[in-house]
């Protein structure tokens, strides 16, 4: 037998991998979801020659309509509103830098919609109404860590039944604390 052949599949050497361009970079991180300007800048700093290099680049992909804040705004709203109230998605939109208009309108709605939101949530995690004050207070930390406003926690948590019609009881829960 010959002591070149191989039963096994050929090795080949490994090929040298170039490094991805900057726009590949981005075009891969945009190509997973949406990003906000300054996300995709702080993601892609660390692989830039230069700043100006950088600026450049975003300007172009914002110019060609790959890059936007609108509709990044519009993604956070859709992936978030649903588990979340519109302080939390507020403050997200923020840490992103958005401007505060885009953020307003964007929160108009959320802000409409927030009891409704928030009893989903509720009903999702708790599903029946607290036992005694340990387990209001309880839901109304989980209700409010999620960012939804004190008083529609209050209201969520003040319904006694399922009942739309039912009467709201006035209550005051402490939700800080």
């Amino acid at each position: 037998m010959d002591d070149n052949t191989s039963n096994g599949p050929e090795e080949t050497p490994a090929r040298a991998r170039r490094p991805r361009s900057l726009r590949a970079r981005a075009l891969s991180f945009l190509a997973r979801r949406e990003h906000s300007r300054l996300e995709l800048q702080r993601k892609l700093a660390p692989h830039a020659e230069s700043p100006e290099q950088l600026q450049a680049l975003l300007d172009t992909l914002e110019s060609q309509g790959l890059l936007s804040n609108e509709r990044f705004a519009e993604s956070v709203v859709n992936r978030r509103a649903a588990r979340f109230g519109a302080a939390r998605i507020r403050r997200e939109m923020r840490e992103h830098d958005l401007p505060a208009e885009l953020v307003g309108e964007h929160l108009a709605e959320l802000e409409r919609t927030e009891y409704a939101r928030a009893r989903e949530v509720w009903a999702r995690r708790f599903g029946k109404s607290p036992a005694d004050i340990a387990e209001r207070l309880r839901q109304a930390r989980f209700l409010a860590a999620r960012g939804f406003r004190a008083d529609v926690v209050r209201r969520v948590l003040g319904r006694r039944d399922d009942d739309p019609g039912s009467p709201e009881p006035d209550i005051d829960i402490d939700i800080d604390s």
